[in-house]
């Protein structure tokens, strides 16, 4: 990931949106975890947290966890506030000095990789929650967070349109492997409850849903990756199927926004994080993006095969309610699907220009 005008406009608005004040006082002088500091919701709360320092001169330290160093932005990388842990997730966690707050973000969000590697996926889920609370509770933080999804809900029941945090939940077959991912969730949300209720950790769970923005890639199976992938190759978006699946997209700063407002200021742990006002259908989504680019003459074209798979994503139906995080602590979603991945195109497109100059150099 880079960081680009885009992003730095979102974090920004991050910050002003939180209450610029309230930030400061909220998180001076605090020392951060954050796990899957390489993916995008993880990304996105460090690049925030290193405006403040930047900003505001709050002294905020991060410790970045990642698998893998070479996907960590060097905006990240090389900032002096930040401390760089290369290690897998599934190992124990050892860390000097304080940590204050916990940010678990390292999970696989690909449909190929939850397909492929079912294992892997819930290890990061569960191992790594256990893990990343262990930690927490021996630093006695102030507050930690487990970034969940919309999954653990599972198929809803017949007639059912909304979940809302507290039921009821869907249906989910343990025994399907793919499932590793919402069953790995649903197992770390108990392991947050019960630090919660035994040790008295100021626990907070997040379920999101279908998040998108800069830092999301465009190869992980995901059909809206695959949409952006073809406009960014100007290629005609091909439809598999009718696209009648209908969902919520959120993009990725109004999301943080949420799960800012949440570690800082909600009394209680489960949270829906989604746009129900971007309810859209998958076929309405490509229609969207190709009309967001007219200059590229792209169309949609509907080709099924007649042995067509039926696809990665175990559940079809089911919206998130948010009447929760809106009612109690007035967070409001910004950017419409319109705007949002217009947002996300001007990234990636400022994203590979940048790549280029890297490779010339």
């Amino acid at each position: 990931m880079v960081y680009t005008k885009v992003v730095d406009q979102d974090v920004e608005d991050i910050i002003t949106s939180c209450g610029v004040d309230f930030m400061i006082d909220a998180l001076k002088d605090k020392t951060f975890l954050i796990t899957g500091a390489s993916g995008m919701v993880g990304s996105y709360f460090a690049y925030t947290l290193l405006k403040l320092n930047e900003l505001y001169g709050t002294n905020i330290h991060i410790h970045a966890l990642v698998r893998n160093e070479s996907k960590l932005d060097t905006h990240i990388k090389d900032n002096p506030a930040v401390n760089v842990i290369v290690q897998d997730i599934t190992n124990s966690i050892s860390i000097p000095g304080n940590v204050h707050y916990v940010i678990h973000a390292a999970s696989p969000a690909s449909p190929k990789i939850m397909s492929k590697q079912p294992v892997e996926t819930n290890f990061a889920n569960t191992i790594g929650t256990a893990n990343t609370l262990m930690l927490a509770k021996e630093k006695k933080a102030l507050g930690y967070m487990f970034i969940s999804s919309r999954e653990i809900y599972g198929e809803p029941m017949e007639g059912q349109e909304l979940f809302t945090e507290d039921g009821p939940l869907g249906q989910v077959n343990p025994l399907v492997p793919r499932n590793g991912y919402a069953e790995g969730k649903k197992a770390a949300e108990n392991m947050c409850s019960g630090f919660r209720e035994e040790y008295g950790l100021n626990t907070k769970v997040v379920r999101l849903a279908h998040t998108y923005g800069p830092g999301m890639s465009i190869y992980d199976g995901r059909v809206q990756a695959d949409f952006l992938n073809n406009v960014l190759h100007n290629q005609d978006i091909v439809m598999k199927s009718d696209g009648s699946s209908v969902r919520t997209y959120t993009y990725i700063s109004d999301a943080i926004k949420a799960m800012f407002m949440v570690l800082l200021k909600s009394k209680d742990m489960v949270y829906n994080i989604a746009d129900e006002d971007s309810k859209t259908s998958i076929r309405q989504l490509a229609e969207t993006l190709v009309q967001l680019n007219p200059e590229k003459g792209l169309k949609l074209v509907i080709d099924i095969p007649a042995d067509a798979p039926k696809g990665t994503a175990s559940f079809k139906n089911g919206i998130l309610s948010t009447d929760k995080i809106r009612n109690e602590l007035g967070w409001a979603p910004k950017y419409n699907i319109r705007d949002g991945f217009s947002r996300t195109v001007e990234h990636l497109e400022e994203e590979i220009k940048e790549d280029i100059k890297k490779l010339k150099k």
